[in-house]
């Protein structure tokens, strides 16, 4: 018997939990005689939502309606994969699965672990959400605020990483780039990912020379409106900065898998830099890893997980110095980010002389030697992070929460067929 599976997530938004939850669909249809899906979409905050018209949106078309049928027949659940933020999971199913890109800070909120206790089974993206999420401890009160307890995570708590992808024939962005060597920036335009400092700092150690930025951005949405707020606030924030010669570039709106690998893998494109405050994965840091781009970044947080070779422990990065300090208050999230936790402030001198390094590496005589060491480092992801590896991992994880032997499954098949 196929295990009734409703998977509850943002898989049709244009967003990071959005590419999770589409990780996570990939991994389970990878198993058709496991499991059979029905799906409730999500919103994901003022994120736009995916157009294309392809096998897989086809199929979730279709599933959304198979589902709306179910439920409306009164059909039962065997078990719910819930992709979101952990405040919003539920008890919805007899066995519940939550998965969360996680923490971006030192610390969760208390609603977290309270949900998260609700759960069978907890998957995060990196070792770092893993961490945060198992390190966080908070003493209750009683009525007399007298200690009276621990509350903690309980659950049973596993990371899977993303996996990679590979593209044929990349497309052409006929980018319109007339400097000679150009760092990438790919954020959402908000506090977190820190980009005026990132812009600021920029013009500030290549003032006068032949060096661009090209900031791949949005606020919300990729409509005209979102576009020329991104570029008013832009063009505002670098006019005090004084005459320069190196540039900035604003690319803005809707861009496919295909495309935003073939940016990766411009020739006008020679290296990524984030001065991120602290990522759950860092996905655009992961993808650009892998098509062997040099990625500038703090040593912390999620991106650990691939800016590290895991088995020989080697920095594959440039590595930015930070101090951990406690959030800004405009950025608390009640139930979400709260206003204890902490998170990196990349240091200006680190990160200005780690720019530098790279640039000076990329230009040099022995600018070839420094460029296959990131392309090995990118082949060492394919293979540790290949699609096989992942959704097996993905699959076994939540086989695991359900008491399904995928082993004992695929050997009956065999016997079966053979």
């Amino acid at each position: 018997m196929k295990t009734k599976l409703l998977f509850k997530g943002p898989l049709l938004t244009r967003s990071g939990y959005g590419e999770q939850s589409r990780f996570a669909l990939r991994a389970l249809r990878s198993c058709p005689d496991i499991f059979e899906i029905f799906i409730q979409p999500l919103e994901w905050g003022k994120t736009s939502w995916i157009n294309e018209d392809n096998e897989e949106k086809r199929w979730i078309d279709q599933a959304i309606e198979k589902t709306i049928a179910f439920i409306h027949h009164g059909g039962q659940f065997d078990a719910s994969f819930q992709v979101t933020i952990p405040n919003e999971w539920q008890k919805i199913a007899p066995i519940n699965i939550g998965f969360t890109a996680g923490m971006e800070t030192t610390k969760v909120a208390h609603q977290w672990i309270q949900n998260g206790n609700e759960m069978d089974k907890i998957i995060v993206v990196s070792d770092h959400s893993h961490n945060i999420f198992k390190d966080t401890v908070y003493t209750m009160h009683d009525q007399n605020n007298q200690p009276a307890g621990e509350l903690k995570l309980n659950t049973p708590i596993e990371t899977v990483n993303y996996p990679t992808k590979k593209f044929e024939n990349l497309k052409d962005l006929n980018l319109e780039i007339d400097t000679s060597f150009n760092f990438l920036a790919v954020a959402q335009f908000g506090p977190r990912k820190n980009l005026p400092n990132t812009v600021k700092w920029f013009v500030e150690e290549f003032r006068n020379e032949d060096v661009g930025l090209l900031v791949k951005t949005n606020i919300a949405k990729n409509c005209l409106m979102d576009r020329e707020k991104v570029f008013h606030d832009i063009r505002n924030f670098i006019a005090p900065l004084s005459e320069r010669k190196c540039k900035i570039y604003l690319l803005h709106g809707d861009m496919e898998d295909e495309e935003m690998h073939a940016l990766y893998k411009h020739p006008k494109i020679n290296a990524l830099v984030t001065l991120t405050h602290g990522e759950g994965f860092g996905l655009p840091l992961f993808e650009a890893a892998y098509s062997s781009l040099p990625v500038i970044a703090p040593g912390w947080s999620g991106q650990l997980d691939f800016l590290v070779n895991k088995q020989t422990g080697e920095d594959c990065y440039y590595n930015v110095e930070y101090d951990i300090g406690q959030i800004p208050q405009e950025v608390v999230w009640d139930g979400v980010i709260i206003k204890e936790s902490s998170w990196a402030y990349p240091r200006e001198h680190s990160a200005k002389q780690q720019m530098r390094r790279c640039y000076s590496q990329l230009t040099s005589d022995n600018s070839d030697e420094i460029k296959q060491k990131f392309i090995n480092h990118a082949n060492f992801l394919h293979e540790e992070f290949s699609q096989e590896k992942k959704y097996a991992h993905m699959v076994s994880a939540i086989s695991e929460a359900l008491n399904i032997n995928t082993e004992d499954s695929q050997e009956e098949d065999l016997l079966e067929f053979g």
